[in-house]
């Protein structure tokens, strides 16, 4: 298979804009195959991307920055300490999380470590 610009795979992901993934790259915030990519016009194995925990790719996550300290993550599946885990990858520290939803419910005002009964129009 023919290598690829990486932005242009970025792009391609729906990860984000073209111009969005060479402003990453040139900050490093980038990895392939667990190498930090730094050089704009990188061109990679489209069947590399991703990163992968105990051996096991994971499948894409959504992550936007919220503001110059946090990020926000929309998982397609939740392993154990996932989001810990792959900001060690990319060399960042969570300090602390906050779950607002579990597929299309929203948790709203629900305190910490309390649950409820899902209401008759809420489905996952």
């Amino acid at each position: 298979m023919e290598k690829v610009r990486l932005s242009k795979l970025m792009a391609a992901q729906g990860l984000c804009s073209r111009r969005e993934a060479d402003e990453y790259i040139e900050r490093g915030w980038v990895y392939v195959d667990g190498e930090r990519i730094t050089e704009l016009g990188t061109r990679i194995d489209p069947r590399s991307h991703g990163l992968s925990l105990d051996g096991v790719p994971l499948k894409p996550a959504r992550v936007a920055w919220q503001n110059r300290d946090q990020l926000r993550f929309i998982l397609t599946e939740g392993r154990k300490r996932q989001i810990r885990r792959m900001c060690e990858l990319v060399g960042l520290k969570a300090v602390g999380l906050k779950r607002v939803r579990i597929g299309r419910v929203r948790l709203g005002d629900l305190p910490v470590g309390q649950w409820r009964y899902l209401r008759p129009d809420e489905r996952f």
